[in-house]
């Protein structure tokens, strides 16, 4: 972080809005857009739900997937920009704004009883494409709402975060359901929307100085934070090595439901149970990362990445009579994959300027959500040779080795050493 980023923080780490402490400001929007994500991940349980039930179709349900995902990906090197150009507090106002408008316009069609597949299909996309402006400025504005020395605890918090709406959608949305109207249940979503708005409204984030606008326009200032990790040998090397990780790694969820039915003869249940279990992982990974606040950044993320996909491997390798054992091993995979991932962005945030960091971010979220549909069209055909289970073990195995091979770059070491000393002074 630069000096006027600091002075910039420091001058604002004192107001409601312009005067109240850190702690206030951060907790308040912190809690804000926690009760706004978890509506949003139980509105999108509730109409998958509703889809399966009306369609029955598995192409009507691929086609939710796409909506949901592909705008994000698509739109996110804009919404990084965008989140480096204007304000963030606003940005993220007018994301949950419009993604609540969008609720209530689905919710208006199903109590009329006037809803068709398209609507939920455009709400969806539209939704999706809010998220990918409403994200990358979050992520943002975090190192500008604590001090340098929390941004460990803020980065282990938000993957907590992720980790509950894990395991809470699920059942919160067919609870939803099962007591009130589709129409209803949605309304859920509009309320935390509202939940999520009134503390931007309260408190002001510290923005930092802007960069003269890049000559080539939008494209150019996007492309800036492609330069600076291209030319930055750490993050670039960091950076190929999430890519790789999530090529080889990310077809396993999606395929977690044939594994559970196929080799340990499981169904439904069991396969909810695993994705719980994984959740409660992630969420236990958060708050270690919360705890010990790690300074080693680098030995982290290697270690963790690596134990997170050798524990897939186990998952797959446990004889079929042996399912709690193979539970285990996926929820410890949850917990060490994010104690991986959380000081991957905490070492964005300490090492990469604030005015860049939307960008950087949002190319971070680009190469991930880009990996993970090449990861399953290139194991596809292995997995029809080698049958699932294997599979699970060879991806696991390959990927503990592709972040293995993180502890032999030179350029890693260096910097793992750096923040070893600056740990120690």
């Amino acid at each position: 972080m630069t000096g006027s980023e600091e002075t910039q923080r420091a001058a604002l780490q004192s107001a409601p809005g312009e005067g109240a402490p850190w702690k206030l400001r951060f907790w308040s929007i912190f809690t804000g857009q926690a009760l706004s994500l978890i509506g949003s991940a139980l509105t999108q349980f509730v109409l998958i739900w509703w889809i399966t039930d009306t369609t029955g179709s598995v192409s009507a349900l691929a086609t939710a997937g796409l909506v949901a995902l592909l705008p994000q990906a698509l739109l996110g090197p804009l919404g990084g920009t965008f989140a480096d150009r204007y304000n963030r507090r606003l940005l993220m106002i007018g994301a949950d704004v419009i993604s609540a408008l969008c609720i209530a316009v689905l919710i208006l069609l199903f109590l009329t009883e006037q809803v068709a597949l398209w609507h939920v299909y455009t709400m969806m996309f539209i939704r999706s494409a809010m998220q990918a402006f409403q994200a990358p400025a979050a992520a943002a504005s975090v190192a500008m709402l604590v001090p340098a020395s929390f941004l460990p605890r803020a980065a282990g918090l938000n993957q907590t975060l992720y980790g509950i709406m894990t395991i809470a959608a699920a059942p919160l949305g067919a609870l939803a359901i099962a007591f009130m109207p589709i129409g209803f249940a949605l309304g859920i979503d509009v309320l935390t929307a509202l939940l999520g708005i009134v503390p931007l409204l309260l408190f002001r984030i510290p923005q930092p100085a802007r960069a003269a606008p890049h000559s080539n326009g939008l494209l150019g200032e996007f492309w800036q934070s492609v330069e600076l990790v291209w030319n930055d040998p750490a993050l670039l090397r960091l950076y190929a090595l999430l890519a790789a990780s999530v090529v080889v790694i990310m077809p396993t969820f999606t395929l977690v439901p044939l594994l559970v039915k196929s080799h340990f003869g499981g169904g439904a249940a069991d396969v909810a149970m695993v994705e719980a279990v994984g959740g409660v992982g992630m969420v236990a990974g958060g708050l270690i990362v919360t705890a010990v606040a790690p300074r080693r950044l680098v030995s982290w993320i290697l270690w963790g990445f690596a134990i997170s996909c050798l524990t897939i491997g186990l998952f797959a390798a446990v004889p079929g009579n042996h399912f709690w054992a193979a539970v285990v091993f996926w929820g410890l995979s949850g917990l060490t994959f994010i104690m991986g991932n959380a000081p991957f962005t905490t070492l964005i945030q300490m090492s990469v300027p604030n005015e860049i960091q939307g960008r950087v971010l949002a190319l971070l979220g680009t190469i991930m959500a880009l990996a993970a549909p090449i990861g399953l069209v290139l194991v596809t055909p292995l997995g029809e040779w080698m049958g699932v289970r294997w599979l699970f073990v060879a991806m696991g195995v390959a990927g503990a080795l592709v972040s293995f091979a993180g502890f032999l770059s030179s350029v890693l070491r260096k910097l793992d050493a750096q923040q070893k000393a600056a740990a120690q002074a």
